[in-house]
């Protein structure tokens, strides 16, 4: 690790496997990653349809990879196909990073720990005793629940369309905080909420969900999970509705990157510096 590579040397592949993956700016930040801590390794593209997912994993570990990370629609199937995982993943029920390892595979889950990383580091919020809300029920809700419970809210309302989904949830994490469900139009202000976080995918989509605007107040932080070079529709609604920072998921994206590159590598990357030279700073 971090030496200069020459003609004889064998550089570590890494990849992102997903369906589809071309938009993914995983590559970038792995690339920028490499450079800053002098770590020789290559990182590809790879877009993997769901039923050749488990052929692809082995075949690229058979190959010589190091190590892979998973994104959408791979990670909960992926949970499948480890001989080992983490604490973290268990509890997500997915699998975003992957570590190849004396010939079994690991998986580990960077998305809840990125996420909050951007959080407390990146944007300065302290989360204990606050009031948090978040939008949807699906896989991204369930992989940062356990991380914003652990640093103790006062509350964690978990909203959704459907009041199944997030109860479910609700119930799961039950014993790790304060966590309680309702639908989308059953919010209530408590009288606003500190933190709101959308882990929908709706608006970029071309749908709106009801967002609760009287959740809303002068102090609160509205937080996409979702990203893009121009605002999302729900960081769009969120600063026109008076949120006092509307931030999108660019800061989690590189958290998370820099968390998986430590599993692979050792080495923690400056990630202030990558989002500076991404110019995707909050």
């Amino acid at each position: 690790m971090g030496n200069n590579p020459d003609a004889t040397t064998v550089i570590d592949r890494y990849a992102v496997m997903g369906y589809p993956v071309s938009h993914s700016r995983s590559p970038v930040i792995h690339r920028l990653f490499a450079v800053q801590t002098g770590e020789n390794l290559q990182y590809e593209l790879l877009e993997v349809a769901p039923d050749k997912l488990a052929t692809a994993i082995r075949q690229f570990a058979k190959t010589g990879g190091k190590g892979l990370n998973i994104t959408l629609p791979h990670k909960s199937e992926v949970t499948r196909l480890v001989d080992d995982m983490s604490e973290r993943a268990s509890n997500a029920g997915a699998v975003n990073t992957l570590v190849f390892r004396d010939g079994e595979i690991f998986g580990d889950n960077t998305d809840g720990v990125g996420f909050l990383r951007d959080l407390q580091s990146n944007l300065g919020l302290e989360l204990e005793d606050a009031n948090i809300l978040i939008l949807g029920a699906g896989g991204a809700t369930r992989g940062i629940i356990a991380p914003l419970l652990d640093v103790k809210p006062k509350s964690l309302l978990i909203a959704n369309r459907t009041m199944s989904r997030a109860k479910s949830l609700a119930e799961h994490f039950s014993t790790q905080g304060p966590v309680t469900a309702c639908r989308f139009e059953d919010v209530r202000n408590p009288p606003v909420y500190d933190l709101v976080v959308n882990a929908t995918s709706a608006g970029l989509k071309g749908e709106m969900p009801p967002y609760p605007e009287d959740a809303i107040g002068e102090d609160t932080v509205c937080y996409d999970l979702s990203y893009s070079m121009k605002a999302t529709p729900f960081a769009s609604w969120a600063a026109e509705h008076g949120a006092a920072r509307s931030v999108m998921g660019w800061g989690m994206l590189v958290e998370q990157a820099a968390e998986s590159f430590y599993l692979w590598r050792g080495v923690r990357p400056d990630t202030a510096q990558v989002l500076k030279q991404l110019s995707i700073t909050a």
